[in-house]
């Protein structure tokens, strides 16, 4: 199959496009640039960004196809997202539900239990 392999990838930076999330797209067309049309890559490049930054799903064929061409672009990242400590939120007290009630009679706002 022939296709033309003469075209911009830095065309396709989006000015939202943080510069983390920008050279891991970039990469990732950079090393298929020679192995899909131009359309389908980009297309590939935006889903790979998707998955690994936003956790999206894709029907089984394409989650294994970006899968497999993802494997050594994402490599660097992948293992420094394995080797940092956990982030998330903690619960530190549990109101009761009548705090909750007395906050909403004290003009605080629906459905919040901050005052």
């Amino acid at each position: 199959m022939s296709f033309n392999k003469n075209w911009n990838i830095d065309s396709y930076r989006t000015e939202y496009e943080s510069e983390e999330h920008w050279q891991l797209r970039r990469r990732f067309m950079e090393v298929h640039k020679n192995k899909f049309p131009e359309d389908e890559l980009v297309c590939l490049a935006q889903v790979f960004t998707n998955v690994e930054f936003m956790g999206c799903k894709y029907p089984d064929e394409t989650m294994r196809l970006v899968g497999e061409l993802s494997q050594d672009v994402a490599k660097e990242r992948r293992t420094r997202r394995r080797r940092a400590p956990k982030v998330g939120a903690t619960i530190t007290e549990v109101e009761s539900p009548a705090h909750f009630h007395t906050q909403i009679g004290k003009g605080g706002r629906r459905g919040s239990s901050w005052g």
